[in-house]
């Protein structure tokens, strides 16, 4: 079988949303080629760094590339995906450059071609995410593992937005917790609520792929007893009361059920939100705010926000 690389040229901020719209359109596998990779350090030991060729960067930007098999149809979605990704400037979304190139590679060069981008990598004090198909041996005894297939998920959860979560996840998370997940993806963040100590999460997507694909990885993980996986907008008509509420998401939707979270919260509980570029940092705090939370930190990786709020 042949199989057509989509190169996009775009912004650090469209990543996200861009990576979604490519696996809803059936792309197997996402590139993030981002010059800040070439220059960014990293720790040896998890075997993370990889001989990466500078000409393969643009010098602005990123390159979010996909492979989607040639096929009659291949016109057609293509046409959807460039349409889906103009619409992002609806959500005031900088989409940048948005140049768009097809190429053709065979079927070995697609198997391995994203491959090499994913290694075992170590995000938090005590998470590291690791690819399926490497060998990782933990470094410490209170290491948690989390094993993803990029082939499958939503990247491998090294994106920044996600490292904040996981990091935020992993000073707030107490044993025997209740955790809701809102926009779950991959079901990264409600396996790690899980290896962290929660008790349940529910796990909520809009999008049916991305509930199948959380479920096969908690699945894989062996934490699908206590994820609860479920297709929702956001948390309409959800009566669970959480120690915990995370969302990865883009700030626009934040702002859509932020007070649905503070019902929803115990007293004390916490709001994790993540996925928030610089320019939305003071709505999302404010809109916090107003819905009744005390903002308890802010933290920044790279140009994305994460704040974590306290129900009062």
């Amino acid at each position: 079988m042949k199989w057509s690389e989509l190169c996009i040229h775009t912004t650090n901020e469209a990543i996200e949303p861009i990576s979604n719209i490519l696996h809803e359109a059936g792309a197997s596998g996402v590139v993030i080629e981002d010059p800040n990779d070439l220059v960014k350090e990293r720790d040896t030991f998890l075997g993370e760094i990889y001989e990466l060729n500078p000409s393969d960067y643009p010098e602005e930007g990123v390159y979010v590339k996909a492979y989607l098999p040639i096929n009659s149809f291949l016109g057609e979605t293509v046409d959807e995906i460039k349409q889906a990704i103009n619409n992002l400037l609806l959500y005031d979304i900088d989409i940048g450059t948005n140049q768009i190139t097809l190429s053709e590679v065979n079927e070995e060069e697609w198997a391995t071609a994203w491959k090499k981008y994913y290694k075992p990598v170590k995000i938090s004090e005590k998470v590291t995410i690791t690819p399926t198909w490497e060998e990782y041996t933990p470094v410490s005894t209170d290491e948690l593992i989390i094993e993803l297939d990029p082939g499958m998920a939503f990247g491998t959860g090294t994106h920044p937005t996600t490292v904040l979560s996981i990091q935020a996840l992993e000073q707030y998370v107490a044993d025997g917790d209740t955790v809701i997940d809102v926009g779950t993806g991959s079901g990264v963040l409600s396996i790690a609520s899980v290896l962290l100590g929660a008790e349940q999460v529910f796990a909520y997507d809009l999008d049916e792929i991305a509930v199948k694909i959380a479920g096969i990885n908690a699945k894989l993980n062996k934490v699908d007893e206590k994820i609860k996986v479920k297709q929702n907008n956001l948390l309409d008509n959800v009566d669970v009361t959480a120690d915990v509420i995370v969302a990865n998401i883009l700030a626009e939707i934040i702002l859509r059920f932020e007070k649905d979270a503070f019902k929803l919260l115990k007293p004390g509980g916490i709001f994790i939100t993540s996925g928030i570029i610089k320019k939305k940092k003071q709505d999302v705090k404010n809109a916090l705010i107003n819905a009744g939370f005390e903002v308890v930190e802010i933290n920044q990786m790279e140009d994305w926000i994460s704040i974590i709020a306290k129900k009062k």
